[in-house]
């Protein structure tokens, strides 16, 4: 079986699209070499259209849902509910990447979480301390916390330059959900 022989903490933040998608690309890349990827989705309840095609690929990739993102558009916190589900969402995850099963563990829409106050910096800190030195870790969402930078050996910024979001063009099934 192939292993990885380094693990990489990565980073996809910004307010451009391409964060997810990145991700995603990345454990279906690693799943033509043989890996295997354990991704914990975050604030996305919704069946996006990545589930369906990630059935496929079940032997190498393993794709979970915690908590929603309703409060958002309420324009409040999120409720004790909501937050712990996100916290046992990171537990699962934790139990993911420390069961030596998974090569990438990706955390996606994480970061906006702890900007959502569903998860703190210091959960997170204490996840990326946890994680052995052979899995890869990634990290996605917008507001990335600064000092979660230090933390990692990668970090992309996706920068919106152009949106049709902004002609009133909604969320489309298949590309953007």
């Amino acid at each position: 079986m192939t292993k990885l022989k380094k693990g990489f903490i990565h980073i996809y933040t910004g307010n451009g699209k391409g964060k997810t998608t990145a991700a995603l690309g990345l454990a279906l890349r690693a799943a033509g070499a043989g890996l295997k990827s354990y991704i914990a989705q975050f604030m996305k309840e919704y069946p996006y259209s990545e589930l369906n095609s990630l059935k496929i690929l079940s032997d190498f990739i393993t794709i979970e849902q915690f908590c929603g993102d309703e409060f958002v558009y309420k324009k409040q916190l999120p409720d004790a509910i909501e937050i712990k589900k996100a916290s046992e969402g990171l537990e699962t995850a934790k139990s993911k990447m420390l069961s030596e099963n998974y090569d990438l563990i990706i955390l996606d829409e994480v970061l906006v979480s702890i900007y959502f106050k569903l998860l703190t910096v210091e959960q997170i800190m204490e996840f990326i301390n946890m994680k052995p030195a052979t899995v890869e870790l990634i990290l996605t969402g917008r507001y990335c916390p600064e000092v979660l930078y230090e933390k990692a050996d990668l970090v992309t910024e996706m920068q919106e330059r152009k949106h049709y979001y902004s002609r009133g063009i909604t969320s489309r099934k298949g590309i953007e959900s």
